[in-house]
């Protein structure tokens, strides 16, 4: 999962497109970057490590330019060394810079076509250099006398036509303006954002609609699945939508986990969605334990903090605080590898003893994926004093691979994959565990403004929207993108990057 954010304003942008990805940064903590263009000079610095570390003031200082594109990254089916920080850039036609948030599921097959038949070069593992360069090609095709923004719009929806996945993307083409488009089932989130000023009309593009607010955007609209979007430089609007098949099917994961709750996704607000999961949670626990002996729902932040508050309070119980998190550790879900995952755990939460002690517990967590955090947490309750440890999952099991750009790439990662809930119980050490039903999880999530037509459940259900996700490709994923294989393939990345000294994270164009 990464962040992505694209402005044309008439006054620099660097400061704003810091601003957001900050506000952007809980989808992505392994790298950040920021381009921006200026009289046709483009101006780059992109590193790994967080956004407040990545650029210091002589940084922003050479970001000179009224348009430029921003992202915050975690890695998926690529390394997480720096070579694979974005945006990335091609020179050919015209330069064009690209950030983007998900999964390409025909990347191979797209690989060859770009090396074979395109005639372009790839030099890295990550989905975003096919994806810039599949763009980019067909930008060529278009116009060898300049573009127009037909001949931009056209270009996006030959993308769609070559392209499968889940994919959200701003690319910005230099003298031209940016361009933004979303994969024709829309499973990855992207919104824009209009801001008035003196100087004339500003444009912003960003995964999430929490980042516009703070820099003074108001909230247009989500973009459609398939549409195309392309924002000049004076920040007049072109858009297109797709003519091929499209099926508005956002992820749900979205909701349950990665966004922030004050976001809206797709005219679905997060927070409401996060209550109502709590309160179908609440139900199913009186469904089966009427006569429970819950003291006390206490929440893992920061995640589940809204849903178990609304368990609570259908349950007529206590909502206590019983975990204080160190703002200064990572999301432990989105750390590049499992050894890192379970060093932070104890290091990111600290037990409040007073609340455990000699109570039985209802712990509450947005989600159970690998299980191995819930274990840690499960033995701190008991550490701390409790009587008895319950523990909610206000999701269903996480039973397969996310192919869409989530972390989740192999089953047998997952503790639900091939377990029944008592061998997930007991693997995690609860003295019960319950789980979200997936009707019950769309319908929370699910409000009837929304325009949708179904959501990309696959983690839970196993069913993928594309419809070319198989044994074969899922057995392939498995292999490519374990821990163990990610591990030695960032070894030996940043090996080599130390011993080129040609190297440069941050540079001119």
């Amino acid at each position: 999962m990464c962040g992505i954010v694209g402005i044309v304003g008439q006054q620099p942008v660097n400061q704003a497109i810091y601003d957001a990805l900050t506000i952007l940064q809980h989808r992505g903590q392994d790298a950040a970057g920021i381009i921006t263009e200026d009289c046709g000079r483009l101006h780059v610095r992109k590193n790994n490590g967080l956004v407040r570390d990545v650029f210091q003031r002589h940084d922003m200082v050479r970001l000179q330019g009224n348009i430029g594109l921003g992202h915050v990254r975690y890695p998926t089916a690529g390394s997480a060394s720096l070579s694979e920080a974005q945006p990335f850039y091609v020179n050919s036609p015209y330069g064009v810079c690209m950030a983007h948030n998900g999964n390409l599921v025909n990347a191979e097959e797209l690989k060859n076509d770009v090396v074979k038949e395109d005639r372009r070069h790839l030099n890295t593992g990550s989905d975003t250099e096919i994806l810039l360069n599949v763009f980019a090609h067909e930008l060529g095709k278009q116009s060898s006398n300049g573009l127009t923004p037909e001949h931009i719009l056209n270009a996006v929806e030959a993308v769609h036509r070559r392209c499968s996945g889940g994919y959200a993307v701003v690319a910005l083409i230099i003298g031209y303006g940016l361009v933004a488009f979303r994969d024709p089932h829309g499973i990855r989130p992207v919104v824009m954002g209009v801001r008035r000023t003196l100087n004339g009309i500003e444009r912003m593009v960003a995964s999430e609609s929490v980042a516009l607010k703070p820099l003074g955007f108001e909230f247009d609209r989500d973009i459609s699945p398939g549409e195309a979007v392309f924002i000049d430089r004076k920040g007049s609007l072109h858009t297109r939508d797709f003519s091929g098949a499209v099926s508005y099917s956002p992820c749900i994961f979205e909701f349950v986990y990665f966004a922030r709750p004050d976001s809206i996704i797709d005219k679905m607000s997060v927070y409401k969605a996060r209550l109502r999961m709590g309160e179908e949670l609440a139900a199913k626990i009186l469904r089966e334990r009427p006569e429970h002996d819950i003291d006390v729902v206490i929440p893992i932040p920061d995640t589940s903090r809204t849903a178990a508050m609304q368990v609570a309070h259908g349950l007529g119980v206590k909502f206590r605080e019983g975990f204080m998190k160190n703002r200064y550790i990572g999301r432990t879900f989105i750390m590049p590898e499992q050894s890192e995952r379970r060093a932070s755990v104890r290091r990111k939460l600290n037990a409040i003893d007073l609340e455990f002690r000699g109570k039985n517990v209802l712990l509450v967590d947005d989600s159970i994926v690998r299980g191995t955090t819930s274990q840690q947490i499960i033995d701190m309750a008991r550490e701390a004093g409790a009587r008895k440890v319950y523990f909610a999952s206000a999701a269903p099991p996480v039973q397969y691979a996310n192919v869409y750009g989530i972390d989740m790439p192999a089953a047998n990662e997952l503790v639900a994959a091939g377990r029944t809930v008592e061998e997930v119980r007991q693997f995690i050490g609860a003295d019960w565990l319950i789980y979200q039903d997936l009707d019950a999880l769309v319908d929370a999530v699910h409000h009837e403004n929304a325009e949708i037509e179904s959501f990309d459940t696959s983690c839970f259900s196993g069913q993928y929207v594309t419809g070319d996700v198989g044994t074969e490709y899922l057995s392939g994923l498995e292999a490519l993108r374990s821990n163990s294989v990610k591990a030695k393939r960032d070894a030996q990345v940043r090996s080599e990057e130390m011993q080129d000294n040609s190297y440069s994270e941050s540079s001119e164009i």
